[in-house]
């Protein structure tokens, strides 16, 4: 019984919560991006590059074998480094949108932490300084 209220306890803390939200979203976000630069970026650089299309480009290694009946027999070995370009592309989008994420959000810290504390209230006098003050007053009169 011990080790399920401990996994418990461990799957509902907050920073477990907050990961699996995290992972949710990020997985949500990266779709967003693929689309971004397969959508939108990329088709006029491809246009630029006269027409290529970047999922296309790859070095035949090997090319197929077609049998008798002119079916492919043997699928042509490839190296893809269209695909290579595309996801380093998709990369360096995320990574500066999390930079821009991260940057903003240290920002809005930065700025929490220079709003100066309220002053605390003025602490009640204890007892001997009330009587201080009282005998100060006296001798100030006399």
């Amino acid at each position: 019984m011990g080790m399920l209220k401990e996994f418990k306890e461990f799957a509902v803390k907050g920073n477990v919560i907050d990961l699996a939200v995290g992972v949710i979203i990020g997985g949500a976000f990266g779709k967003i991006v693929a689309s971004f630069v397969n959508d939108i970026v990329m088709p006029p650089i491809g246009i630029l590059l006269g027409g290529v299309d970047f999922k296309e480009l790859k070095v035949f290694l090997k090319e197929e074998v077609l049998n008798d009946a002119g079916e492919v027999a043997t699928a042509a070995v490839t190296l893809n480094y269209g695909m290579f370009i595309q996801n380093v592309i998709d990369f360096a989008i995320i990574a500066f949108v999390i930079f821009l994420a991260i940057k903003g959000i240290n920002k809005m810290k930065r700025k929490e932490e220079e709003v100066p504390a309220a002053p605390a209230p003025p602490a009640e006098p204890s007892k001997s300084e009330v009587l201080l003050e009282e005998i100060r007053d006296l001798l100030k009169k006399k």
